[in-house]
C-alpha cells in the first residue's frame, strides 16, 4: 500500500449557497474519500466519493483554499463559480499537507500537460456532438519540472539564501499568502503553510521532505490499518521521526499521542502519558485508580480515545501499564485488550528504564506486565542507523547497547579522551548524568563570562500553565545569554545546512534584539522566536514562543532525549543506571566529536532481563516473517535434507544462535 499525494480521506460538509450568500443546500459525510483527476481537457477536478454513493466532481477553477487550520486536520475549499464550499474535517494532518501540496503544484507547474489549440478544439468537438463522452482520469504523480514550474509562479526562486530569503522574495510570499492565489489569473488556490516555509519546493531539506525507508513503512503500513504496534530500535534509528508521521497520516479525532516523559511529548506534539491517563502517578491501589479515572473529564478522555500512541515506552512502569490497561477496561465498559483501543508503542527497553522511586520499590518493565502480551499484535525492529554514518562507530554502539566491551572497543573509546574536537570558539558540551550538576555547571560558566547577562523570556499562551510547559519544553521560560556564551539549537530550523536540533554554537552578537550565532559549521544564524506546541490531556493546546537556544556547557543525559550533539564530552563515572552510558555515547554523531574521559567498561551494562526480552523478540520476528518457500515434499521424511520445515528449523537456528547485537 503506497501513500498517494492525490487521494484524502476524511469528513466532508458540503453547504451551496445562493447569489447573496445564504446557504441552501447541504450535505454532511462522515467519511468521503477525495481524489485529484483530470478530464480529456485536461482540467482538475476533486472527485468527493462518499461510502457507497456515487462521487461528485467540482472544477478547480476560481477558487480559494483556506488552511489555517491544517495541522488540526481542517480545511476549507471555496468554489466561486458553482458557489459551494466543501469543509473537511479528521483528515489525517499529513496527508491532507501533501494533498493540498499536490494541488498546489499541479495547478501552477502543469505547462506541459495543457493541450494545443487543435487538440482542445477537436474534443470540445466531439463532446458537443456527443460522440465521445467525457472520461476522467486520476492525476499523474507531481514531476520535477512542475515542482520548478510552481516554485517560479510561487516567486520562490530568488537570489536569497535557502535560510535567508532576500527582502523582495519574503516581501512576495506575504503578499501571496494574504492575496491567497497561486496564479497571476487568480485560478489558483494557496499553497500549503509549509510550501511558503522551508520545503523541498523552496530548496531546503526539512524533515517533513525526508522519505520514509522501507521498513519504517511496513511499520507505517500496521498502523494506518489498525493493528497494535511495538516498533524499536537503536539509538538513531528514526524511532521519534517515524512516529511523527504515523501521527500526521491517522485523522486527529480520536488519536492520543503521549510519552513517559515531557521531553519526548513535546518532540511528537503531545501530553504525558500520566497526564492522560487521569490517575496521578498510578502509586493508589487499584481499585483507588479506577475511581480516579472515573472522573468526568478523565473518562470523557478514556471514551474518545480511538487509538494510542507512547513513546519512550522502555521508561514506563510495568505495573503502571497494567493498571492503565485495566483503566481502559473498565471505563469504556470494553473487555477487549485496553478496552479496543489501538495501541502504538515505541522505545528501546536497553536504553533508559523505568525510573524507581523508594529503596524498596522494584524496577519492572512494560514487557513484564500481564497486558503485554495480549495487547501487542505486530512487532518491529527498525535497523538502519541515520544519526550516525561511521560503520566503526555503529559496530562500536551496537555492542554497548547490549553492555557488551572488549578490548579493541575499550581501547578505541579511551583514546578518544585525547581528541580536540572544539573549534571555532565552541567548546564540547558536558553531558551529566545527573540535571542539578549540568544547571550548576551552565550557571558558573555564564556568570564568570564578561559583559552584561541579556534576558529572553518566553511568551506562553497560558501564563498559569508555565510550569507544564518547562517540563515538556526544552525551551526555558528565562534565558539569559551573554557574548561568548556556549549555546545549543533547540529545533531543526535547515536540515540540509546542518542548523538542526542539537547544533553546538557559540553567540557572537545580540542584533536587533535576537541572538546571532555561529555554528560549528561556521556558518552564522539569527535565531528568531520559535514556537512549540504541546497538547494537554483533555485535547487542548499550549504553546512556548522563545529563542531555540539553551546553554549547552553542560547537559544532561536525560535531556539529551532526540538531540544529536555535534561537539560533545562525557564522563561515565557517575552513571548509575543500566543503558545510561550507551544512552550518553549515542547521542555523538560520531567518534571524531566525542571524547570520553576516565571511561571504564564496568560503567556499560544492560539488563538481563530486557535481553532476554530481546531475544524471545527476535524469535517471534523470526516467526511471523518466515514463510515456506513453495509446496513442502511429501516424499520426503519430515528433517530430510531438501524439506521445507527442516530448512526452515536450520535457518531459525542459525538466526538464534547468532549474538543480538547483529539485529540492532
Amino acid at each position: 500500500m503506497d501513500l498517494n499525494d492525490a487521494v484524502l480521506t476524511c469528513a466532508v460538509n458540503i453547504h451551496w449557497t445562493n447569489a447573496v450568500g445564504i446557504t441552501g443546500r447541504k450535505l454532511a459525510y462522515r467519511t468521503a474519500t477525495l481524489r485529484l483527476v483530470r478530464n480529456d481537457l485536461r482540467e482538475i477536478f476533486v472527485e468527493v466519493t462518499p461510502e457507497k454513493l456515487k462521487p461528485l466532481k467540482f472544477k478547480l477553477k476560481d477558487i480559494m483554499v483556506h488552511k489555517k487550520f491544517m495541522a488540526e486536520g481542517k480545511a476549507t475549499f471555496n468554489f466561486k463559480a458553482e458557489q459551494c464550499s466543501l469543509y473537511l474535517s479528521n483528515a489525517p494532518p499529513g496527508t491532507l499537507m501533501l494533498f493540498l501540496r499536490t494541488i498546489f503544484i499541479k495547478m501552477n507547474g502543469s505547462g506541459d500537460g495543457a493541450l494545443d489549440d487543435a487538440s482542445l478544439q477537436k474534443k470540445l468537438r466531439e463532446q458537443m456532438l456527443g460522440s465521445r463522452p467525457s472520461s476522467f482520469e486520476e492525476i499523474s504523480p507531481v514531476t520535477t519540472a512542475e515542482m520548478v514550474l510552481a516554485r517560479k509562479k510561487a516567486g520562490l526562486i530568488t537570489r536569497g539564501s535557502t535560510t535567508t530569503p532576500s527582502p523582495q522574495a519574503a516581501k512576495k510570499r506575504r503578499f501571496e499568502e494574504l492575496k491567497g492565489a497561486g496564479d497571476e489569473a487568480g485560478q489558483g488556490v494557496p499553497a500549503a503553510k509549509k510550501l511558503y516555509q522551508a520545503s523541498p519546493l523552496a530548496g531546503t531539506q526539512t524533515e517533513d521532505s525526508l522519505r520514509l525507508n522501507e521498513e519504517q513503512m511496513e511499520v507505517l503500513r500496521a498502523c494506518i490499518a489498525g493493528k497494535n504496534v511495538f516498533f524499536t530500535g537503536s539509538a538513531g534509528t528514526g524511532k521519534s521521526f517515524l512516529l511523527r508521521k504515523i501521527i500526521s497520516a491517522l485523522p486527529p479525532e480520536g488519536t492520543v499521542a503521549t510519552a513517559s516523559t515531557g521531553v519526548a511529548a513535546c518532540l511528537i506534539g503531545g501530553t504525558t502519558l500520566h497526564a492522560f491517563a487521569g490517575i496521578g502517578g498510578g502509586d493508589a491501589t487499584a481499585q483507588r485508580c479506577l475511581e480516579l479515572a472515573s472522573r468526568p473529564v478523565a473518562a470523557q478522555t478514556w471514551r474518545k480515545c480511538k487509538r494510542l500512541i507512547i513513546d519512550e515506552i522502555s521508561m514506563v512502569d510495568g505495573q503502571y501499564f497494567e493498571k492503565i490497561e485495566a483503566v481502559a477496561r473498565h471505563i469504556r465498559r470494553n473487555e477487549r485488550p485496553f478496552g479496543g483501543i489501538q495501541l502504538i508503542l515505541c522505545g528501546d527497553f536497553l536504553q533508559l528504564p523505568p525510573v524507581v522511586k523508594g529503596e524498596t520499590a522494584v524496577q519492572r518493565f512494560c514487557f513484564q506486565s500481564s497486558a503485554w502480551e495480549s495487547c501487542i499484535q505486530c512487532v518491529y525492529e527498525l535497523k538502519q542507523v541515520h544519526r550516525q554514518s561511521d560503520p566503526e562507530f555503529v559496530k562500536i554502539l551496537n555492542h554497548l547497547r547490549i553492555g557488551h566491551v572488549n578490548e579493541s572497543i575499550a581501547a578505541r573509546l579511551v583514546s578518544t579522551s585525547k581528541q580536540k574536537i572544539e573549534g571555532n570558539g565552541i567548546l564540547a558540551t558536558q553531558l551529566c548524568s545527573h540535571t542539578n550538576d549540568a544547571n550548576s555547571i551552565n550557571d558558573s560558566k555564564l556568570e564568570h563570562l564578561s559583559g552584561d547577562k541579556v534576558l529572553f523570556r518566553a511568551e506562553d499562551s497560558d501564563a498559569g500553565m508555565s510550569k507544564q510547559l518547562d517540563q515538556q519544553v526544552q525551551a526555558p521560560a528565562q534565558l539569559y545569554l551573554k557574548i561568548n556564551a556556549q549555546v545549543m539549537l533547540l529545533k531543526n530550523i535547515n536540515i540540509a545546512n546542518g542548523l538542526v536540533n542539537g547544533a553546538r554554537g557559540v553567540v557572537v552578537r545580540i542584533e536587533k534584539g535576537l541572538p546571532v550565532v555561529r555554528f560549528k559549521n561556521n556558518q552564522e544564524h539569527v535565531c528568531r522566536l520559535e514556537k512549540w506546541i504541546i497538547k494537554t490531556a483533555t485535547g487542548g493546546v499550549l504553546t512556548r514562543r522563545q529563542v531555540p537556544l539553551k546553554l549547552a556547557w553542560a547537559f544532561s543525559i536525560h535531556k539529551s532525549q532526540g538531540l544529536t550533539l555535534d561537539c560533545v564530552e562525557m564522563s561515565l563515572s557517575k552513571v548509575f543506571e543500566a543503558g545510561q552510558a550507551y544512552v550518553a555515547l549515542s547521542r555523538a554523531k560520531s567518534l571524531q566529536s566525542v571524547r570520553i574521559l576516565d571511561f571504564d567498561a564496568k560503567q556499560v551494562w544492560a539488563n538481563p532481563q530486557v535481553l532476554q526480552f530481546y531475544k524471545n523478540f527476535r524469535r517471534r520476528l523470526i516467526d511471523t516473517s518466515l514463510i515456506p518457500l513453495g509446496p513442502k515434499n511429501k516424499d520426503k521424511k519430515p528433517g530430510a535434507a531438501g524439506s521445507t520445515s527442516s530448512a526452515l528449523a536450520k535457518l531459525k537456528k542459525s538466526l538464534m544462535n547468532k549474538p543480538l547485537v547483529s539485529i540492532s
